[in-house]
């Protein structure tokens, strides 16, 4: 039961926001009693703070799944770009603007995860990039880590909209690769460009 209730009220709390959905709109929408929601969860913000865990890792499984695929470099960068596109397409407000703007606590917790996540994800997608000869071998892997995920950060944070969040975080990307690519990392995000637009 407490698995079906993370599920449901993370699915609500993504729809219609962190701080409008209330445990008597769980309760009703699930036709049980607040009090076995309670019994699980002693308040919101726990209920909140699972929520996003649960999401996290569906996240991080979906990434794995990615990577194993085998993509080049900057393929496997779009197609996770791609992953996050579908699905947060039919959100609105964007959950980590929430999420920072009503419970701070929360998302300072879930941005920490996050960061140590992303440094060695993106790390590993350097590594491989110059492996390959998509990304140029001189590069400072460390910096331009740290440049990527605090500008995906610092869009997710600031911007209200996630539709508009999505759009931002793909000229970012495009960004971040003309700034690491050799010329025929280039071609290859230009191929990956002219697929979005497709």
């Amino acid at each position: 039961m407490k698995e079906k209730i993370i599920k449901k009220a993370t699915e609500m709390f993504l729809k219609l926001g962190f701080k409008n959905v209330t445990m008597d709109d769980i309760a009703c929408e699930m036709c049980i009693s607040k009090k076995t929601i309670y019994k699980y969860f002693h308040n919101k913000e726990v209920l909140i703070e699972e929520g996003t865990e649960m999401i996290h890792q569906k996240i991080h499984d979906i990434i794995d799944e990615i990577v194993a695929k085998n993509h080049n470099a900057i393929e496997e960068n779009f197609e996770i770009r791609k992953m996050f596109k579908e699905m947060f397409q039919s959100i609105n407000d964007s959950p980590v603007y929430q999420l920072k703007k009503h419970y701070p606590e929360i998302y300072s917790k879930m941005i920490a995860n996050e960061i140590e996540d992303c440094t060695s994800m993106f790390t590993q997608n350097i590594v491989k990039g110059i492996e390959q000869g998509l990304y140029r071998p001189d590069i400072e892997k460390d910096f331009c880590v740290k440049f990527y995920y605090t500008l995906i950060f610092s869009i997710k944070e600031s911007t209200q909209s996630e539709k508009e969040s999505v759009k931002i975080e793909n000229y970012a990307l495009e960004y971040h690769t003309r700034a690491i690519a050799t010329s025929k990392g280039i071609i290859e995000l230009e191929k990956q460009l002219s697929n979005l637009n497709i």
